[in-house]
């Protein structure tokens, strides 16, 4: 048995499965006759082998940043938040609707105006799931799903039938917003080959490092994760465990409905109606798993799988692999990362591995105190 620190283990653990996800992969590949070292090859080199690939890999990483940051805020308070699609893109509606609407305003009200009106959505919508677990202790796993749904199909019907037409090109499609409510820089889309790499990325990184002064040095970050570890605990400590649900709910769907807002300033730059729930929800919840919860962890997992993305129509084009072995690959990473406590087994903490022995020391100085003793008597 290897023994590691909780610190290097946290690291092993998300290593290991990338590792393991990319060699059954590679083990697919060789099966159906496909070579896995061109197939990976031409994936990294689609993704960051020139200006163009690297910008989409920024760009497709970037609302990733927000749903998992999300997704990690509500499960360091004990939740699983799997509402985040929804969450998403109610968001990403409500920011295209409002720039729509106000096309005359300057961008620099229209533009935060839309930010805020997507964060308010998304947060709408979480917080409908948490008032529900706060208020009557509902299951949160069950009421997102549902509300996955009902986000969905009301934005159907709010894109088809309540929208104006004037701020629609057809039933299903909004037209184009104007250029003072966009994320879209044209010298940093011309610096990365033209690519649809936006002003999010500089959103996500001051979110990367919100989240984690949130959770490391503030208040409100403590009581989240003290409720989440024992809420029992932390009720009798005085802090207040509905409160600090709403609160986690709250960030969590703001988050998620920032993630919608840059999908639609920064890369569509329009609303089209959606007729399932959106990607970037399922995967920020993967990439805040992979990423273990941390700040630089939900860093570099977004960063991992927009290469996977991107790379994967890459390596589709030019090692012509089918783009579903993409999807088995990261299936595989979450897989083994679900299931980090059987890796887990292969390591041995060394505090526990300690404690035992001082254990087993006491029992035999106690063992022979008492003999001793018992041989005096």
């Amino acid at each position: 048995m290897l023994k590691v620190t909780p610190k290097t283990k946290r690291i092993l653990v998300p290593l290991i499965s990338i590792i393991a996800g990319f060699l059954i992969g590679a083990l697919i590949m060789l099966v159906w006759s496909y070579n896995p070292l061109d197939a990976y090859t031409s994936m990294f080199t689609s993704a960051l082998g020139n200006l163009n690939g690297l910008g989409e890999t920024i760009r497709e990483a970037t609302p990733l940043i927000f749903t998992a940051i999300g997704f990690a805020i509500a499960s360091q308070a004990g939740f699983f938040n799997i509402g985040l699609p929804g969450q998403a893109q109610a968001g990403w509606l409500a920011a295209i609707w409002v720039v729509l609407a106000n096309p005359q305003l300057p961008k620099v009200i229209l533009l935060p105006l839309a930010i805020v009106s997507g964060v308010l959505a998304g947060a709408v919508v979480a917080g409908l799931a948490g008032g529900l677990r706060a208020q009557f202790g509902t299951n949160e796993v069950i009421t997102t799903i549902m509300i996955n749904y009902i986000v969905l199909y009301t934005c159907q019907y709010l894109t088809q039938q309540v929208m104006p037409a004037r701020l629609r090109l057809d039933i299903d499609t909004t037209k184009t917003i104007s250029a003072n409510g966009s994320l879209k820089i044209p010298w940093l889309s011309t610096m990365f080959g033209d690519s649809r790499i936006n002003a999010g990325i500089f959103i996500a990184i001051v979110a990367v490092f919100f989240y984690w002064y949130l959770m490391k040095k503030t208040t409100t970050g403590f009581e989240i994760q003290a409720v989440g570890t024992n809420p029992f605990a932390s009720r009798y400590a005085g802090m207040s465990t509905k409160k600090n649900i709403m609160i986690s709910m709250l960030l969590s769907g703001g988050f998620a409905g920032l993630g919608g807002v840059v999908q639609g300033l920064g890369t569509y730059q329009n609303y089209f109606t959606q007729t399932t729930s959106l990607d970037i929800g399922w995967d920020g919840l993967s990439v805040a798993l992979l990423g273990g919860g941390t700040a630089l962890g939900i860093l570099l997992a977004a960063i991992l799988f927009s290469i996977l993305k991107i790379g994967g129509l890459g390596m589709q084009t030019i090692a012509g692999i089918p783009y579903e072995i993409v999807s088995i690959v990261i299936a595989a990473i979450i897989f083994f990362v679900a299931i980090q406590y059987v890796i887990g087994l292969l390591f041995k903490n060394k505090q526990t591995t300690q404690s035992k022995r001082r254990e087993t020391i006491t029992k035999e100085s106690a063992s022979h105190r008492q003999a001793s003793e018992g041989g005096q008597v």
